[in-house]
């Protein structure tokens, strides 16, 4: 993908999907080289769907293993063999906040879309994810503490607005708007007590990009997690389902 690329697509998936990956065509790896099956950071660092430099140069790309719940729920570097972990910061081209829906029914999808799932979630905690398994495909996760009735309400909502937005709306965050459309409910298995899935086709300024969802309640926990193929954005991708179960496996053993 195109280095110009990049801004447009921003403000069109979900602003922590762009600060999870890298998008630059330097990224291709180089013919023949085949991914660290570890999944080691040094490896990963020009592979198509690893995470990008972090704005922060006092930070650090490895997240942490202590600290809150939240951050001991989160996935950590080593976690999932194939796959770079980072929890960097944020982008710095990718928009600040929470977007606005165009449609009031589907304002539930437009704030999954932003720096956190809806405005109730008490605390969140972002990882950008990278496969080294498949070219491209890169997701962000991330998990969010709520009280047990808002994390209900919220899978409600979502679900709601699934169903009410087939056609598709448009968001605004920052000044910078996008369109979603063909918003479409996906199966997908999940450990968790309940969940929703979709996919969507962001759209704008002659770029579109194919997204699916994955948004799952475990108790008073919410996990977020959105794919997007950053080589082929036209192809459709799918959260892994590894990835999916070790996140909710982590949020168990963190209680």
């Amino acid at each position: 993908m195109r280095i110009n690329a990049r801004a447009t697509l921003v403000a069109l998936v979900p602003a922590l999907l762009l600060a999870a990956v890298g998008c630059s065509s330097t990224n291709a790896p180089a013919t023949g080289r085949s991914p660290d099956p570890k999944g080691s950071e040094g490896s990963a660092a020009g592979a198509p769907g690893a995470p990008a430099a972090s704005p922060d140069p006092a930070g650090s790309a490895s997240p942490k293993t202590g600290g809150t719940k939240l951050e001991r729920s989160a996935l950590a570097q080593g976690d999932l063999p194939g796959y770079q972990i980072s929890a960097q910061g944020k982008n710095p081209n990718a928009p600040d906040g929470q977007p606005q829906a165009d449609k009031k029914a589907c304002q539930p999808l437009a704030d999954i879309m932003g720096d956190k799932p809806d405005p109730a979630a008490r605390e969140t905690v972002n990882r950008g994810i990278g496969s080294q398994k498949q070219m491209g495909l890169a997701v962000s996760a991330s998990v969010s503490s709520y009280s047990e009735s808002d994390a209900k309400a919220l899978i409600s909502r979502l679900k709601a607005a699934v169903a009410a937005c087939g056609t598709g709306f448009s968001a605004t965050v920052d000044k910078q708007t996008g369109s979603y459309r063909e918003v479409r409910a996906a199966d997908y298995r999940t450990s968790g007590d309940e969940s929703v899935s979709w996919t969507t086709t962001a759209a704008g300024q002659g770029v579109s990009a194919q997204v699916h969802l994955v948004v799952v309640r475990q108790g008073d926990t919410v996990v977020r997690l959105m794919a997007l193929n950053v080589a082929a954005a036209q192809q459709k991708s799918q959260v892994p389902q590894e990835v999916t179960d070790k996140q909710l496996e982590k949020v168990r053993k963190a209680d």
